[in-house]
């Protein structure tokens, strides 16, 4: 299907800066074929007026758990391991497979709905999140939870299902997968071996949280004498391209492994804050040249999903927190939420920019709002002034999944009654304030 979006700003890579242009975009197929002029032949079944729309290129969300949609709002104010084992595990514990994939169509409607258009997912009931991305449209790198001691049945089982399900969903590119040993306090030395050595030799990337919380670098270096990352590292998890999430009690020793082995830092500041863990040194990591990336973590934890809110946070934060208003600066927010995230993942030569021959992962934003006016500057407006309201339309893999605010791709009604009726059945509704 040809598509063209007809004399539209959009924010275009420039060399190391992006620029704000007025252009015509070309989608043919799954694929941008041109900016400025239309090739030969090129037909445009679809028309889009850009009269007062900012074309981005698709927000890439490196860190969620989207089966958790349907926990928004009920383990709040809670220390991270009271919020982790003593809630929202036993919640894990009566999740039936159909309830992930509510939870993950609940979470693919909310990430759409504010622009996102490829998230980085650690789950657990496998082939629920892959389904409910094949049905939206939605792009997604999947990583099923991994959590083992040693050569144990229960961990292998668990990898056992992860290459099951990679190879059950090998009919949709735009899916993709990962391994996710979960964290050094749920992954012993030797399983974390296994699985290092299980992605080496399938080619695979991984996906890990890492130093969270203040008692998870106590936990591990009373264990192990060693910080998180240290502990990831001798255990060869940077052996491969490696994506870790947080990072936030982390010290120059770890910033320097980081970079050493190219790991890609996932930073999720509203989770971050809301658990009481703090604030990962974003600045420090950029300066030391490590791929910084941008994530939500779960509805559980954050209680949104939503990447402006948190791009919103990240070039806010380090601001005030080291008291430099050139901090974590609008431009660098907008290259940590697309270009990098791509790389963190491995696609940055198909999404993360509007470039001719990438895939053709846009999101339309609505310039006649309050939030984007005066359009003054409009990368600036992203991070200090959007709130996500603003997307109206967008395209993943050259496919409309939402057109003037409306989802095309799925059933709205149906996915809110679906996950109301699981809070009921699990209790959830009944929680006390």
């Amino acid at each position: 299907m040809g598509i063209v979006l007809k004399n539209i700003l959009a924010i275009l890579p420039n060399g190391a800066k992006d620029e704000v242009k007025e252009t015509s975009i070309y989608i043919e197929g799954k694929e941008i074929v041109a900016i400025d002029e239309a090739p030969a032949d090129f037909v445009a079944e679809k028309v889009i007026d850009g009269k007062d729309k900012l074309v981005i290129p698709g927000l890439v969300n490196c860190h969620t758990h989207s089966y958790m949609a349907f926990m928004r709002n009920v383990a709040d104010d809670l220390s991270f391991m009271d919020w982790l084992f003593g809630t929202i595990d036993p919640i894990e514990q009566q999740m039936t497979d159909e309830d992930t994939y509510w939870g993950a169509s609940l979470a693919i409607i909310e990430m759409m709905k504010s622009g996102t258009t490829c998230f980085n997912d650690m789950q657990m009931n496998i082939h629920q999140t892959t389904r409910a991305v094949k049905e939206s449209g939605m792009r997604a790198v999947i990583s099923r939870g991994l959590v083992g001691s040693g050569n144990d049945e229960a961990g292998q089982i668990r990898l056992a299902q992860a290459y099951e399900e990679r190879d059950a969903a090998k009919d949709c590119d735009r899916l993709s997968f990962m391994l996710g040993p979960h964290a050094p306090y749920t992954c012993d030395d030797g399983f974390m071996r296994i699985v290092s050595e299980e992605a080496k030799k399938n080619n695979m990337r991984i996906h890990v949280h890492l130093s969270e919380s203040e008692s998870e670098i106590s936990q591990i270096q009373e264990k192990y004498g060693l910080s998180p990352i240290e502990m990831a590292d001798q255990n060869g998890l940077f052996d491969v391209p490696a994506i870790a999430a947080h990072c936030v009690q982390v010290d120059a020793k770890d910033i320097a492994i980081l970079k050493e082995k190219n790991v890609s830092v996932v930073t999720n500041p509203a989770s971050n804050m809301k658990l009481g863990n703090g604030f990962a040194p974003v600045p420090a990591m950029l300066e030391a040249g490590v791929n910084v990336c941008l994530g939500t973590d779960g509805a559980a934890s954050n209680n949104s999903l939503n990447m402006f809110h948190e791009l919103s946070l990240l070039t806010l934060i380090h601001k005030g927190v080291n008291k430099t208003p050139q901090c974590v600066s609008a431009r660098e927010g907008f290259r940590i939420a697309t270009i990098n995230g791509a790389k963190a993942l491995g696609l940055e030569q198909e999404i993360g920019s509007i470039e001719v021959g990438k895939k053709a992962d846009l999101a339309i934003l609505n310039l006649n709002t309050p939030s984007l006016t005066p359009r003054n500057n409009l990368i600036a407006g992203l991070s200090y002034s959007a709130n996500g309201s603003e997307v109206e339309t967008v395209i993943i893999d050259g496919q409309v999944t939402m057109e003037n605010r409306k989802i095309l791709t799925m059933d709205e009604a149906l996915v809110y009654q679906k996950v109301n009726e699981i809070i009921e059945r699990m209790g959830l509704d009944k929680k006390e304030y």
